[in-house]
């Protein structure tokens, strides 16, 4: 027997949902004030929404303040990893993400990062689905099923 959601999960889906169309359309991840905002919802309630979020791996939460600071693939703040795509800047944490905006997005882009090798500066191109231009070489330092281990440090 399946359990129906709970009033708390429903305002977390409306919340998740926001805060991924909302990163996807504009390129800037919004913050509770604005959710709450644009949900007509109190802070309060974004706030613990967030929360039971971040505890769900479904984002990620700046230490100390409750702000977000990552809706993967999407990052809050600006990063070295930029992908331009649409007219817009958007930020990953990591190339993964940068990556995971790419096809998130399903759109051409461009990738600029520093290389995971060297630290040059790195571009790739992606277009209709495939790596057009790569220079330089993507590492991962931790095995993805370790990344949230420590998530800021991945």
């Amino acid at each position: 027997m399946t359990q129906s959601p709970t009033a708390s999960d429903a305002l977390a889906r409306e919340v998740r949902l926001h805060v991924f169309r909302e990163a996807a359309d504009s390129a800037r991840v919004p913050q509770p004030p604005q959710i709450a905002a644009a949900l007509r919802r109190p802070q309060s309630e974004v706030e613990e929404a967030l929360r039971q979020l971040a505890t769900g791996k479904v984002l990620i939460l700046a230490p100390n303040d409750g702000n977000i600071w990552a809706a993967n693939p999407f990052c809050a703040v600006p990063s070295p990893f930029r992908v331009e795509t649409r007219g817009k800047t958007y930020w990953g944490i990591c190339i993964w993400d940068a990556l995971g905006i790419v096809a998130a997005l399903g759109t051409d882009a461009v990738i600029r990062a520093a290389c995971g090798d060297c630290s040059e500066p790195m571009v790739l191109e992606i277009a209709a689905g495939k790596l057009k231009r790569s220079e330089g070489i993507i590492h991962f330092a931790v095995a993805a099923h370790h990344w949230w281990d420590n998530i800021g440090f991945t």
